[in-house]
């Protein structure tokens, strides 16, 4: 069933779409949420108990804080992708739909990275930690299969130049986190500063893009985000001391052993 204007504005009690700022459509055996597209201003959105596939829809309601999706059929995780623009979203809903799958801990993780503002999840509230691990051990989420997205291309062939410019390989470091939260990716011409290697790209600049990417959206980011940044830096760190610990306890048994014999 496709949700209509009509439905819309006599469920809402509204005159027009763009005044629609919470709606309920609970059980309501949805499986067209097109009009989304014509609502920017909505706030609180109920769609549990649907048969909805996808969240494109979505994209556009910048307004959104809080979504509930439980019970329907969203085949995949990658949908989230379309709920990356949603700065202002806090509150999701997404229990018993099939992309949850089996693991129910990665599913929490994997969500939480791709959607790190998040406070609460399937009516959990959200930890600092939980955010931190997310951010660490959370899968990866990429755009639905058809999507149009970073599409540089001509008759169907990448331009050689361009996939082997290591300047584009800083572009999609630092787009590629941006994404992550929720962010628009920034044009080329902002890199424009950095000095091209005349080499092929190694681990090492790989590396040192990594750390530019980062330097540079820490300049966008807010204090909640920022928060969350230190927050995954600590926990971050708290491993290496504990692997160089480790370490350096492996190698004193070692020379003990070596005096002894």
């Amino acid at each position: 069933m496709k949700l209509t204007r009509k439905l819309v504005l006599a469920k809402a009690k509204a005159s027009d779409l763009e005044s629609v700022k919470k709606l309920n459509c609970w059980g309501c055996n949805l499986t067209d949420i097109s009009i989304f597209a014509q609502m920017p201003n909505i706030e609180v959105l109920t769609l549990s108990v649907n048969s909805i596939l996808s969240l494109s829809p979505l994209a556009g309601c910048l307004s959104l804080s809080e979504l509930y999706l439980r019970r329907n059929m969203i085949p995949s995780l990658s949908e989230l992708s379309h709920l990356r623009p949603l700065t202002r979203l806090r509150v999701l809903w997404l229990a018993e739909n099939p992309c949850c799958g089996t693991d129910a801990t990665q599913y929490r993780l994997t969500v939480l990275r791709c959607l790190p503002r998040l406070q609460k999840l399937d009516n959990q509230v959200v930890t600092d930690d939980e955010i931190s691990l997310a951010l660490m051990e959370g899968e990866e989420v990429t755009t639905p299969p058809g999507s149009i997205q970073n599409q540089h291309t001509t008759n169907g062939l990448q331009d050689a130049e361009t996939e082997n410019d290591p300047l584009n390989y800083n572009m999609e470091e630092t787009n590629k986190i941006r994404e992550e939260l929720g962010m628009k990716p920034l044009s080329r011409d902002k890199f424009s500063s950095l000095s091209s290697p005349s080499t092929r790209e190694s681990k090492t600049i790989k590396k040192s893009h990594a750390l530019d990417a980062v330097l540079l959206l820490l300049k966008d980011l807010d204090e909640e985000e920022l928060h969350v940044v230190h927050t995954a830096t600590q926990n971050r760190l708290q491993m290496y001391t504990l692997d160089s610990e480790r370490l350096t306890k492996t190698q004193q048994t070692q020379k003990t052993a070596e005096i002894q014999h």
